[in-house]
């Protein structure tokens, strides 16, 4: 039977403050702001070096695409689109033959690629197209070269994330069967930037928990087996879906929060080390130079943070663990946390470290939730591109949170880094605050 591994930790690890885990949640279905899952291309392809991310779908996606991803000047970029015009839409094209066409022609030119996704922009319904099939058939052609996979980067998805959990949900059945009496396993499921990965890779290897591998890996070549001696940490809270299709491979979860922050980061590491049973003094050795490194760099970004308000629109699935991290180690006010979608068992480690009195909102009503917003009058609101520019002419100031998951925000050398990310838009506020000010005492 699938379990979750539970979190074991000193009770003064993790201090009682009512938590929040059985407090109500304000559950919203209303007009909602969101950005496309096909943006979670953008860091899949940068990770996976041998794989490349073809998306089926309109000039619109191309443009999206190219936009977020930016001008890849020495580079040529892992990604492109197989744009569907008046023609393939009227079915006046046979589209399984020109995406035929389109993979071959893709392939003849790209001999690196190893591992091709098919991505869905919109259902088969209106793309007149199954991609689940055409990967299939494409596979059958080029493999054992190349394997064609495929999966929805909607724009109709509850949070762009889930291109993400789509990409890696698609990966799962791919992965090898791990062998009989083979080792336990600890797999670090999640796309992290290369650094941080290595950091954790090299604390790990410190401490004695291993074979550690990650998923997914650097190279399409480098699949990580699974089955019943696999143990899993999520390193991102919007991976449900994944979560569940290595479950059901027999893999198991460790409950942990996520390693955001130097207290997240602790204690994510600790819950494998209380898996593998790795000794106290020798997990406390291990950590300790980088714990207080990380600690002494925060400390230099919480007066600047420390009493301030924030407010965070659903949008990333980050929400909870980024407000367990400034409430509990910069001292700021959180006003609501909002997310697209509260998955209470993943969790549960993070909301039981939130202040009880923590507003929690699930889903959206925009309309709503800024009216709320403008009342808390907060300091800093997180929120996606579709709303920030709007609130910071009304004077609030804003915090892009699509950035918050471009950027290395995990792990003990980064927790400085990610409360910088909180205070650079306030420092800017004020810089631009006094400017205005010189300028109209000066006129």
């Amino acid at each position: 039977m699938n379990k979750t591994i539970p979190l074991r930790a000193l009770p003064s690890e993790i201090p009682n403050t009512g938590g929040c885990n059985d407090a109500p949640v304000l559950r919203e279905r209303g007009q909602r702001e969101v950005f496309c899952g096909l943006t979670g291309i953008i860091w899949l392809h940068r990770k996976i070096q041998d794989a490349f991310f073809l998306v089926v779908g309109s000039r619109t996606c191309a443009h999206l695409i190219q936009s977020a991803a930016g001008v890849m000047i020495f580079a040529e970029p892992r990604f492109a689109t197989a744009i569907i015009d008046d023609r393939d839409l009227a079915g006046l094209a046979d589209a399984n033959d020109e995406l035929d066409r389109v993979v071959a022609r893709l392939l003849e030119r790209r001999p690196d690629i190893r591992m091709l996704f098919l991505v869905g922009s919109c259902p088969s319904e209106v793309i007149k197209l199954d991609l689940s099939r055409a990967a299939q058939r494409l596979t059958r052609q080029f493999a054992p070269k190349v394997a064609v996979l495929n999966y929805s980067g909607s724009g109709i998805e509850t949070t762009f994330t889930q291109g993400e959990d789509a990409c890696l949900t698609a990966l799962v059945p791919t992965l090898p069967e791990s062998t009989v009496g083979s080792p336990t396993q600890l797999l670090i499921v999640g796309t992290l930037a290369d650094v941080v990965e290595d950091q954790f890779l090299r604390l790990f290897n410190e401490m004695g928990v291993g074979p550690v591998a990650c998923f997914p890996p650097r190279r399409s070549t480098e699949l990580p087996s699974i089955g019943p001696n696999t143990r899993f940490l999520l390193a991102q809270p919007f991976l449900g879906e994944t979560a569940r299709a290595l479950e059901s491979r027999g893999a198991q979860r460790i409950a942990a929060p996520f390693p955001l922050g130097v207290e997240g980061t602790t204690l994510w590491l600790q819950a494998a080390a209380a898996c593998w049973g790795v000794d106290a003094d020798h997990f406390e050795k291990t950590i300790s130079s980088s714990r207080e490194r990380a600690s002494r760099a925060l400390s230099r970004q919480r007066d600047a943070l420390q009493g301030k308000t924030i407010f965070f629109f659903p949008d990333s699935q980050l929400e909870v663990p980024l407000a367990r991290f400034l409430s509990r180690e910069l001292k700021m006010t959180v006003a609501e946390v909002g997310s697209p979608y509260l998955h209470k068992q993943h969790l549960a480690e993070e909301l039981a470290m939130l202040p009880a009195d923590t507003l929690l909102s699930e889903g959206q009503d925009v309309e709503k939730q800024l009216d709320r917003c403008r009342r808390a009058n907060p300091d800093l609101v997180v929120c996606g591109l579709g709303i920030a520019n709007p609130l910071e002419q009304e004077g609030i100031t804003t915090k892009w949170s699509i950035e918050l998951v471009f950027s290395p925000i995990q792990g003990f050398d980064q927790a400085a880094d990610l409360a910088e990310l909180f205070s650079r838009p306030m420092r800017r506020r004020a810089l631009l605050s006094h400017s205005l000010a010189h300028d109209a005492q000066a006129a």
